[in-house]
C-alpha cells in the first residue's frame, strides 16, 4: 500500500455505489471522492459498482463520503465487509426487473409507433387522417421517452449539474431532439410548410432508440451479474449453523454466534463452520473450494481445517481458531473483492480518454448538424437533425467503460475458483510482461521433506535387511531423515524391533545394541570412525551424490550392510510446469540454500538451466534485484514465509501452497495448492486476460472511430449511405454487449 508524503500508512475502505452507467460516471465519482479531506486516492470500478478509497487515519469519514456521493447524484450503498450480503446484487436484481418492465412496454409501443409512422404501408391505416395519426403517435411516444427512458434524462441532468457530460447526455439529447422536432411538426405543421419542408416526424426513431438502448442495458446488466458470480459462490459456501459443545451439551447455533476457542463437532457430509484445529477423530476433507484440488485431504488430531470445506467420511471434533472475518474463506472473499475493484494501468488510460470523449462527440454532432443544414445544398432540416442524433447515439462510451473491469472481474473470479488468488488488475498487467520466473526449491519445486529413493546392499546382504536395520535404529531417533526411512518401512510392511541400548551422536548418526550385536547408522565419516570399511560402495556413493542425494550408511557388528539414498524429490507436475513456462517464452531459474551439487541435480532433472545455490534467505531478494537490473520483469515463486523479502522485491510475488496470512499479504498472487503447474495456470490466465482487455479496448475504440464518421455522413458521397438513429442505437447496444460477452469468454478458455 502506498504511503503519503508524511510516511503515514494509508487505510483502505471499499464501498458500494449505485447509479453509475459509464466511464464518465466513474471519472466523476473518483474526482468527487478525491476532493474529500484526507483522501489520497479513489479507484472506482464500473463493473463491480465499488469504490476503493485510500485515506489517512484522520480523513473526512463515511458520513462525508456518503454526502459527497449523494451530491453527485449516485447512491451510497454501504461499506463492503460490514455485511455478508452484497448490496449491489440486490440493486442489480431490482434494476433488471425494472429494465424488463420498461423494455417490454417500450418494445410493444415502438412496434405500434413504427407501424403508425409507416401508415402508407398498411392500407387499413390510410383511412385515418394523417394529422390524427400524428396525435396518436405523440401520445404513444411520450411514455416511452419520459417513463421508459427516464434514466437517461435523469443521468443527463446529473451530469449537467456537475458541468460535465456522459453517455446519458448523448442519449437524452438524441432522443429529445427527435421527440421535440416531431412534436413541433405535429402541433405546428404550418411552420414547416412555410419553410417548404414536409412535416416528417421521427417518433419511431425516438422510441426505437430508447428500446434498443434499454435492451442493451438489460443484457449488459445481466452479463455483468454473471461476471461477479465468483464472489456470490464463495459467500454461499458458508454454512448457516454450527454444532458446538458447551457445558457438556451439543448445541446447534447460528454461525455468527460461534466464538474463538469453541469445540465444534462435524459429521460426514457437513460443511466445516470455521477455521480450527482437529482435537479428535480422523476424516477426509474436500478442500477443493480453497485449493482447486478434487482429492480429499486426510485430517487427524493437530491438523488444520478451514471454513466451508466439506467433511467427507468420518466424524471429528475441532477447536475454532478463527471466526467471522478472520477465516481463510473471508480473507479470500476480501481479496477477490479488492481485486475485482482494482484497475489495471491500461484502464486508467481508457478512463482519461472517456473523460474528454463525450464533449468531443457533442462538438462533432453539432458540427454535423451545421454542415448538413447550412453547407450541403437542398438538405432538409430533418436530415440534418437525424444525422445529429445518429452521431450522439452511436458514440455512447459504454463499451469503453466496460472493456477492462469486466475482464478483470471474470479473470479474478475464475482464478479464485481454481485456487488462484490474484490481487488485481495491476498484477494481471505486470504478469503479462514477465520475462523471468524464479522458483524457490524446497517446498515449492520439491515436496520439502526427503524420501527414500535408493536402498543398495553390499554383497551377501539384501536390501530388506538394510532397510529393516535402518528402521529399527531410526525408530528411536528424531532426525528428519529418520522419518523418511520409517515411512519407507511402513510402505514395505517393516516394523521396528526393540533395542537393548541406543545412543544418538549429534551431527553424525546413531549407535545401538540388539541381541549382542552392534548396529550403526550415519554418515560415512561416523561409520569409518567406528571401524567400518566403506570402500565397497564408493561407486554407488559417487553416483548418488551426483544425483544430489543424501546418503546414509548402515552397519552391523563391524560389517557394512549397505547404503540408503534420500532426496527431497520434485513435486508431481514440477517438470511439466517448467516446460509450460518455457513454451510461453519465459526464462526459468531456481534459487535455494542447498549445496550446489544437490541444486544442480534437481535443476537438471526439471529442465532448469539457471541455478542460484547456497543462497541465504535474506540474500534471495538481492538476486531478484540483480535479475531486474539485467532488464528482466521477474516473478518470484516461494512458500510465502521465509521467501517474503524476495516475493516483495519481485515484480510479481507468487506464494504457492500457502494459505497463511503472511503469504497472502506478501504476494501478488497466492496459489492455494502445492501444485507448481498452478504457476503456469496463473500466468496463462493473466496473458489471456490482457489479450481480452486489448481486444475489448480495440473494438470499443474502432467501433467509435468507424461509427461516428458514418453517422455524420462520411459515406454519403459514395452512394447515399446514411445511418438512421435506430440502427445507431442497436449498434451501440451491441457494442457494449459484445465487450461483456468477450470478457465472459475467459470463463471458457481459462478452464482449458
Amino acid at each position: 500500500m502506498k504511503l503519503p508524503e508524511g510516511g503515514e500508512q494509508l487505510s483502505k475502505t471499499i464501498v458500494s455505489i449505485g447509479g453509475m452507467t459509464c466511464a464518465a460516471c466513474v471519472r466523476r465519482v473518483e474526482e468527487g471522492i478525491k476532493r474529500l479531506p484526507g483522501v489520497s486516492d479513489a479507484i472506482v470500478n464500473l463493473a463491480t459498482a465499488k469504490a476503493t478509497v485510500l485515506h489517512q487515519a484522520n480523513w473526512a469519514g463515511l458520513e462525508e463520503l456518503k454526502r459527497a456521493i449523494d451530491a453527485l447524484g449516485y447512491a451510497f450503498l454501504g461499506v463492503i465487509g460490514e455485511t455478508t450480503e452484497d448490496p449491489i446484487t440486490a440493486v442489480r436484481e431490482r434494476e433488471i426487473e425494472e429494465l424488463k418492465r420498461k423494455f417490454i412496454l417500450s418494445a410493444v409501443l415502438s412496434v405500434i409507433i413504427f407501424i403508425g409512422s409507416m401508415q402508407h404501408w398498411f392500407t387499413p391505416l390510410t383511412l385515418m387522417p394523417r394529422q390524427y395519426m400524428l396525435f396518436f403517435l405523440f401520445i404513444l411516444t411520450t411514455p416511452v421517452v419520459f417513463w421508459a427512458g427516464d434514466r437517461f434524462h435523469r443521468g443527463a441532468l446529473k451530469a449537467l449539474k456537475q458541468k460535465t457530460a456522459d453517455m446519458n447526455s448523448l442519449v437524452s439529447i438524441g432522443v429529445l431532439s427527435s421527440y421535440i422536432y416531431s412534436s413541433l411538426a405535429t402541433f405546428f405543421p404550418s411552420f414547416f410548410a412555410g419553410a417548404d419542408l414536409q412535416p416528417h416526424v421521427y417518433y419511431d426513431g425516438a422510441a426505437v432508440i430508447v428500446t434498443f438502448i434499454l435492451l442493451g442495458r438489460l443484457l449488459e446488466t445481466k452479463a455483468r451479474g454473471r461476471t461477479s458470480q465468483a464472489i456470490q459462490k464463495l459467500i454461499g459456501l458458508k454454512p448457516k449453523t454450527a454444532r458446538v459443545i458447551r457445558e457438556g451439551k451439543e448445541l446447534e447455533i447460528p454461525l455468527n454466534e460461534v466464538r474463538k476457542g469453541d469445540i465444534v463437532t462435524v459429521r460426514p457430509g457437513e460443511k466445516i463452520p470455521t477455521d480450527g484445529t482437529v482435537l479428535s477423530g480422523i476424516s477426509t476433507v474436500d478442500e477443493s473450494m480453497l485449493t482447486g484440488e478434487s482429492i480429499p485431504v486426510l485430517k487427524k488430531a493437530g491438523d488444520a481445517v478451514y471454513a466451508a470445506t466439506i467433511n467427507r467420511t468420518g466424524s471429528f471434533t475441532y477447536q475454532t481458531t478463527k471466526v467471522g472475518a478472520e477465516t481463510l474463506l473471508a480473507q479470500i472473499i476480501r481479496l477477490v473483492e479488492e481485486a475485482q475493484g482494482s484497475k489495471a494501468p491500461i484502464q486508467r488510460l481508457a478512463d482519461r480518454v472517456a473523460a474528454v470523449f463525450v464533449p468531443i462527440v457533442i462538438v462533432i454532432a453539432v458540427t454535423t448538424f451545421i454542415a448538413w443544414y447550412f453547407l450541403i445544398p437542398h438538405t432538409a432540416f430533418s436530415r440534418a437533425l437525424l444525422n445529429f442524433v445518429s452521431v450522439l447515439v452511436i458514440a455512447c462510451p459504454c463499451a469503453l467503460g466496460l472493456a477492462t473491469p469486466t475482464a478483470v472481474m471474470v479473470s479474478t473470479g475464475l482464478g479464485a475458483e481454481q485456487g488462484i488468488l490474484i490481487k488485481g488488475g495491476e498484477t494481471l498487467e505486470k504478469a503479462y510482461k514477465l520475462s523471468m520466473v524464479v522458483f524457490d526449491k524446497t517446498g515449492t519445486l520439491t515436496k520439502g521433506t526427503p524420501e527414500v529413493t535408493d536402498i543398495v546392499a553390499v554383497p551377501d546382504y539384501d536390501p530388506v535387511k538394510v532397510l529393516k536395520t535402518a528402521v529399527t535404529l531410526e525408530a528411536a531417533s528424531e532426525h528428519p531423515l529418520g522419518y523418511a526411512i520409517i515411512e519407507k518401512g511402513k510402505e514395505e510392511g517393516i516394523a521396528p524391533e526393540n533395542l537393548d541400548k541406543f545412543e544418538a551422536v549429534a551431527g553424525s548418526g546413531v549407535k545401538a545394541e540388539k541381541g549382542g550385536k552392534q548396529l550403526l547408522l550415519g554418515n560415512r565419516r561416523f561409520l569409518e570412525e567406528n571401524g567400518i570399511d566403506c570402500t565397497s560402495v564408493n561407486g554407488i556413493h559417487e553416483k548418488l551424490a551426483a544425483e544430489g542425494k543424501t546418503t546414509v550408511y548402515v552397519a552391523e557388528t563391524g560389517h557394512l550392510l549397505g547404503i540408503i539414498g534420500l532426496l527431497d524429490i520434485p513435486r508431481e507436475g514440477a517438470g511439466e510446469a517448467i516446460a509450460k513456462l518455457k513454451e510461453k517464452g519465459l526464462q526459468v531459474a531456481m534459487i535455494t540454500g542447498d549445496n550446489k551439487p544437490t541444486a544442480l541435480a534437481i535443476g537438471k532433472s526439471l529442465g532448469i538451466d539457471r541455478i542460484f545455490a547456497e543462497v541465504l534467505p535474506n540474500d534471495k531478494a538481492t538476486h531478484i534485484r540483480r535479475l531486474q537490473a539485467e532488464g528482466h520483469v521477474v516473478a518470484m515463486v516461494g512458500d510465502g514465509i521465509n521467501d517474503a523479502p524476495a516475493l516483495a522485491a519481485a515484480d510479481i510475488g507468487i506464494a504457492i501452497g500457502a494459505g497463511t496470512d503472511i503469504a497472502i499479504e506478501a504476494s501478488d498472487i497466492t496459489l492455494m495448492n502445492n501444485d507448481p503447474r498452478a504457476v503456469a495456470k496463473a500466468i496463462t490466465l493473466s496473458l489471456q486476460t490482457m489479450r481480452v482487455i486489448k481486444q475489448n479496448l480495440f473494438w470499443a475504440f474502432v467501433y467509435n472511430i468507424i461509427g461516428i464518421p458514418i453517422a455524420a455522413g462520411a459515406l454519403y458521397p459514395l452512394g447515399g449511405l446514411l445511418l438512421n438513429p435506430e440502427i445507431a442505437a442497436a449498434a451501440m447496444a451491441l457494442s457494449s454487449l459484445s465487450v461483456v460477452s468477450n470478457s465472459l469468454r475467459l470463463r471458457r478458455i481459462g478452464k482449458q
